[in-house]
């Protein structure tokens, strides 16, 4: 996670844990870094505006001024179970599987007590056999995957093709494709200078390069299938 993702999941966790507050101890933990990294950020969300106070004493920590959040979320208990039911849906191994966890346990999070308890009591009668899947991308290719999408930086990746040869590649991602039965990175490769499809199960490594790249046009992956569309829209749309 980069620091201004951090910087905004450390606010909304302040947020969440409400005037109870929480200790930098258990903020390190729950990011993966060093309590000292922890009171930098803090710092840094003071310095900006935020109005985060520390407790003292036994058992004290980082409090978040109470009037400062989000909009409140209006999911009705059956959505927060349709929501849910999404997320346990995806294949094990997916492109942002684990931010999609994440939301689940926010919405769930802010629904009122009585409607987390229907919420609760409706999603203990709706039951999902996962999906069968063979081999997963390792969490830090999914990770380094999808932060390459998103920030637009080259990913540096070593690849395992169908016949077991290894390459070293760097690519510039353009989208990410499920069909088959098997998780894809379309990428122009540096290499190829063409764009080629990867399977993100044979990625072994991917790190995140310091150098960006300009997007390329959809287009130029191909045509997609007829039934096929982005999951921001709707198949109608």
């Amino acid at each position: 996670m980069n620091r201004t993702d951090r910087l905004y999941a450390l606010a909304e966790e302040l947020r969440r844990v409400g005037h109870a507050g929480t200790t930098s101890t258990r903020l390190a933990r729950l990011f993966e870094v060093s309590p000292r990294t922890v009171k930098r950020d803090v710092s840094a969300l003071q310095q900006a505006g935020l109005p985060v106070t520390a407790q003292a004493g036994l058992g004290g920590g980082y409090v978040l001024d109470a009037s400062v959040g989000l909009p409140p979320v209006n999911f009705t208990p059956a959505q927060a179970v349709a929501l849910a039911l999404a997320v346990r849906a995806l294949p094990p191994g997916s492109p942002f599987g684990t931010d999609a966890e994440a939301a689940r346990g926010k919405v769930l999070d802010a629904l009122p007590p009585a409607d987390r308890l229907r919420a609760d009591e409706l999603s203990g009668r709706v039951w999902s056999r996962p999906e069968q899947v063979g081999e997963v991308a390792t969490p830090q290719v999914l990770r380094a995957v999808e932060e390459s999408l998103g920030r637009h930086r080259v990913l540096a990746i070593e690849y395992r093709s169908g016949d077991g040869t290894l390459s070293r590649r760097r690519i510039e991602p353009v989208l990410l494709a499920r069909t088959g039965g098997h998780w894809y990175v379309a990428a122009w490769c540096q290499w190829r200078e063409a764009v080629r499809w990867f399977r993100l199960a044979r990625i072994l490594r991917a790190d995140l390069t310091p150098e960006r790249y300009e997007p390329r046009p959809l287009a130029d992956v191909g045509e997609p299938p007829p039934d096929a569309y982005p999951v921001s829209s709707r198949p109608s749309d």
